[in-house]
């Protein structure tokens, strides 16, 4: 069903994958940094998957600039296309985040895909360390690596000026590891321009108390997961709220796909049945006594 979420002026096209009969269960699927379209793969693996399960799934166009306003609107499309039936998240990478801080109490579930549970600016840190280490460069390297970003989250956060920072910019520029740092290679004039970086996840993820089912790959390029389950353990523990159930995926990396594809048929199966297994669970209506 093709649908569009009006929010702020935005108007953002959406598709409500239905299951045949009346749902039992719905699911938004909240964007990657790089997967802003409804047509991802992992957005349309997730509709191929849930509808003959019985539950819906709500897949979105991420608009420019998104401020984190169009997740409660995406919940209330479902509430108004399908009635009062459980509603929960399903976030991937950057996604994770949002869907983390958007738990409130009309979320019935949280699923993450690689839900890092350090700040945006230790993450960056840790995955362009680990590009250059994929990419064969030593030691050395990445020390001169983490002085680059270093100096310009210095001057993101105004305590470096911008020319000292650019000069730091300008002596990296010439190493052939430069563009795997995924710094620009002329600072903006004025500092800021990731008002997030020092975000820290620990606070959302205090304020879930729907339980949470947290997928990642063994091998993540990106962020590093045993710190990420320590933190998502931790902060549950000291708010008494049940584990999240975590399951890693062997042969996975960011994505849950084997070796490192990005297409449908390399979706991880381990993801699937626990996916399906894990939601069926959540869903499933007591039997009367």
């Amino acid at each position: 069903m093709a649908l569009v979420i009006e929010t702020e002026g935005a108007l953002l096209p959406a598709v409500l994958d239905l299951p045949e009969g009346r749902a039992r269960g719905a699911v938004v699927a909240l964007h990657g940094a790089a997967a802003g379209h409804r047509d991802f793969f992992l957005y349309e693996q997730l509709a191929r998957l849930l509808t003959p399960a019985g539950i819906a799934v709500l897949r979105y166009d991420r608009r420019p600039g998104a401020d984190g306003h169009d997740v409660p609107l995406a919940v209330q499309v479902l509430r108004r296309q399908l009635g009062d039936i459980p509603a929960g998240l399903w976030g991937y990478s950057q996604g994770a985040w949002a869907a983390t801080a958007a738990a409130n109490d009309d979320v019935a579930f949280l699923v993450l895909v690689a839900a890092c549970g350090i700040s945006p600016a230790r993450q960056m840190r840790f995955g362009t360390a680990e590009q250059l280490r994929r990419h064969g460069y030593g030691p050395t390297d990445i020390a001169e690596l983490t002085h680059l970003r270093s100096a310009v989250e210095k001057h993101q956060r105004g305590n470096l000026s911008r020319s000292e920072a650019q000069a730091v910019v300008d002596r990296a520029a010439s190493q052939p590891w430069f563009p795997l740092s995924y710094v620009r290679r002329q600072l903006p004039e004025q500092p800021g321009g990731w008002a997030d970086m020092d975000f820290d996840p620990a606070l959302s993820i205090a304020a879930v108390s729907c339980p949470v089912l947290l997928f990642y790959g063994e091998t993540d390029e990106w962020m590093p997961i045993d710190d990420s389950i320590a933190v998502w353990r931790r902060i549950r523990t000291v708010n008494g709220h049940p584990e999240p159930t975590i399951c890693r995926l062997p042969g996975c990396g960011h994505d849950p796909t084997i070796g490192g594809d990005s297409n449908l048929a390399a979706v991880s199966p381990l993801y699937s049945k626990t996916l399906l297994t894990w939601l069926d669970r959540q869903l499933s209506v007591p039997e009367p006594r």
